[in-house]
C-alpha cells in the first residue's frame, strides 16, 4: 500500500525496494509518534468541521487501539506497505472504514514525517538529558570525594603543574554544563511544530495550525510552510551538533581514563569486571569499554558532517534524499546514552589512587611538576617573575632542585577552590529550562481525550 499510488500506477520491483531502504527498520521507531501526530491533527480536523463527531470518535478509539499495540509490541509494518504513515491508514480504514481514509486531509507526509521526527527528537533528547545529569551528579560527587588528591597535570603530555582528582573530574562536570546547553538549543529547535506545512506550501483547507502546536507540547509553529519543509536536515544538523557535543566531552575522558590505568600512570583502577583480557597474556586487563566510549563517540562527531553533505546543495522543498537522515541519526541516541550509561556505571566504580607523590617513584618521576610553584614562591617574596624563572631553570638543570610537595591555590576554579556548588547551580540552570512537564501534560491529555 502506498498514499500516493493510482489505480494505474505501478512502481518497478527493484525501484521499490531501492526506495524504501531501511525505512521499515527506521520507521518502527516513529509508530507511536505517528499515532501522536495523527491524534492532534484528527482533533483539529474533527474542530474545523472536516470530521462529524460520529467519524472522529471512530479514529479516537482506532488510534488508541493502535497506539496500544504498539506499546504491547504488537505492531508491525508489512512488507507489501511503503512506510508507517500507510500501515497506520492501513490499519485504520480496516477497523472502521472510509473514516480512516479522511484522516490524511490538510496533511502530506512530508509534514507528517517532519512532525514523527521532531516528536521522536524531544523525546530522545529528554532521555539524553537525563543521562548527561546522572552522569554529572557522579563526576561531581568524585570531584568533592577528591578534591585533596593531588595528580599530574600535563601539556603536550608532558609533566606540567599540579592538578588533582577533583580538579580533573569537576572538569568533565562543567563541561557537561555546557553539552547540556547545547541540547537545549536543539530540543528549542525541534520544539516547533511543522504540521499543516503539507507538502510545504500549505492547503486550502481552514486548518488551525495553532491548536496542533498546542495539543502537541509544542513551543511554537514553523511558521512559514516553505521553512517547515527546508528545516528538513537543518534540525537533525543541530540535533547532531548537540550529541556531538556530549560525545566530544566523553570520547576525550574516555581517553585519559585508557592513559590513565596503563601501568605508566597507575593513576585509576577500576574492578577486574569492569575490564577484558588477552588471549595469551595472563596480566591483561584492559579497559575495552572505554576504548568503545572513545570509538563510538568519535562516530558521533562525524554526524553533523555527514548531515551536512547529504543536503548542503538541495534547492528548498522536499527531497527524498533526505529520506536517509534517518538511518544517519536515529542510531547516535542509543549509541549515546548507552555510552552514558556505562561511564556511568564504571565511574561509580572507580579506584583513584591518592598517593601519588608520596612514595619514592612518584618523588622521582614528578619533582619538576612543582617548579612553576617554585618560581611562585620566589614572585611572593618579591623577585622579578622572570628573574624568578631563571633561577629556578638554573637549579633545575644543575641537578639541585629540590621542590615542596605542598601547593596553596585559593582562586576560583583552581585546586583549591573548584567552586561544585557553582557549576551545580549552572546544569540545574539549564536543566530548569527544558519544558518536559508541560510536554508530558500534552501528550497525556491527547491521549485521554
Amino acid at each position: 500500500m502506498k498514499l500516493w499510488q493510482k489505480s494505474t500506477t505501478h512502481t518497478h520491483e527493484l525501484v521499490e525496494r531501492f526506495t524504501i531502504g531501511r525505512d521499515h527498520e527506521f520507521d518502527m521507531m516513529l509508530a507511536w509518534h505517528d499515532v501522536i501526530g495523527s491524534l492532534a491533527h484528527g482533533a483539529m480536523l474533527h474542530s474545523v468541521k472536516l470530521l462529524d463527531d460520529k467519524e472522529w470518535e471512530a479514529l479516537q478509539h482506532a488510534l488508541r487501539s493502535i497506539a496500544h499495540d504498539i506499546q504491547q509490541g504488537h505492531f508491525r509494518i508489512d512488507d507489501a506497505v511503503e512506510d508507517v504513515h500507510s500501515q497506520i491508514e492501513l490499519l485504520l480504514t480496516q477497523r472502521i472504514g472510509d473514516s480512516g481514509k479522511k484522516l490524511h486531509s490538510g496533511r502530506s507526509r512530508n509534514d507528517q514525517i517532519a512532525l514523527d521526527c521532531k516528536l521522536f527528537f524531544r523525546d530522545e533528547l529528554q532521555r539524553i538529558v537525563a543521562c548527561c545529569e546522572a552522569l554529572f551528579i557522579r563526576l561531581l560527587h568524585l570531584a568533592d570525594e577528591h578534591q585533596q588528591h593531588l595528580m599530574p597535570g600535563y601539556t603536550h603530555l608532558q609533566i606540567a603543574m599540579p592538578s588533582s582528582f577533583g580538579l580533573w573530574f569537576s572538569a568533565f562536570a562543567e563541561s557537561l554544563v555546557d553539552d547540556v546547553t547545547m541540547l537545549l538549543t536543539a530540543y528549542r529547535i525541534v520544539n516547533k511544530n511543522p504540521l499543516g506545512s503539507a507538502a510545504g506550501y500549505g492547503s486550502s483547507f481552514p486548518l488551525n495550525r495553532r491548536m496542533t502546536t498546542e495539543l502537541l507540547g509544542f513551543e511554537a509553529l514553523n511558521i512559514n510552510s516553505i521553512y517547515a519543509q527546508m528545516g528538513r536536515g537543518k534540525v537533525e544538523r543541530i540535533v547532531a551538533q548537540a550529541l556531538a557535543s556530549v560525545a566530544a566531552t566523553l570520547s576525550k575522558m574516555a581517553m585519559d581514563i585508557t592513559l590513565f590505568m596503563s601501568q605508566n600512570f597507575g593513576f585509576i583502577s577500576f574492578p577486574d569486571e569492569l575490564t577484558t583480557g588477552s588471549s595469551i597474556m595472563p596480566h591483561k586487563k584492559n579497559p575495552d569499554i572505554f576504548e568503545l566510549i572513545r570509538a563510538r563517540c568519535n562516530r558521533i562527531q562525524a554526524l553533523p558532517n555527514e548531515i551536512t553533505m547529504l543536503t548542503v546543495n538541495l534547492p528548498s522543498g522536499y527531497h527524498r534524499d533526505v529520506q536517509l537522515l534517518k538511518e544517519i541519526l536515529f542510531p547516535a541516541f542509543e549509541n549515546l546514552r548507552a555510552c552514558l550509561e556505562v561511564a556511568h556505571f564504571a565511574l561509580s566504580h572507580i579506584r583513584v589512587h591518592n598517593t601519588i607523590f608520596s612514595d619514592e617513584r612518584g618523588q622521582s618521576l614528578y619533582t619538576h611538576l612543582f617548579s612553576v610553584e617554585a618560581v611562585h614562591k620566589l614572585v611572593l617574596q618579591g623577585v622579578p617573575f622572570r628573574d624568578a624563572y631563571k633561577r629556578i631553570g638554573e637549579e633545575i638543570a644543575q641537578g639541585k632542585f629540590y621542590p615542596s610537595y605542598t601547593i596553596h591555590h585559593t582562586h576560583e576554579g583552581s585546586i583549591g577552590n573548584l567552586c561544585l556548588p557553582d557549576i551545580e547551580a549552572a546544569m540545574q540552570t539549564i536543566i530548569a529550562q527544558f519544558p518536559f512537564r508541560r510536554v508530558e501534560q500534552a501528550i497525556s491529555r491527547l491521549l485521554r481525550q
